[in-house]
């Protein structure tokens, strides 16, 4: 399995995402993609979101 680790940008903040080049498929941080929607910068603030979801 080849994997291509890539930052990808959404509203100018990071989400990392992976390319996995046996499935053609690209996977994505759901710890970033949370901030970017909520608009939080802060790492810890998102992994507490899933404690209280």
């Amino acid at each position: 399995m080849t994997e291509r680790i890539s930052i990808r940008f959404f509203d100018d903040l990071e989400v990392r995402a992976v390319w996995d080049e046996t499935n053609s498929k690209w996977w994505f941080s759901v710890l970033d993609i949370v901030g970017a929607l909520n608009a939080q910068y802060d790492y810890t603030k998102n992994r507490n979101y899933w404690k209280y979801l």
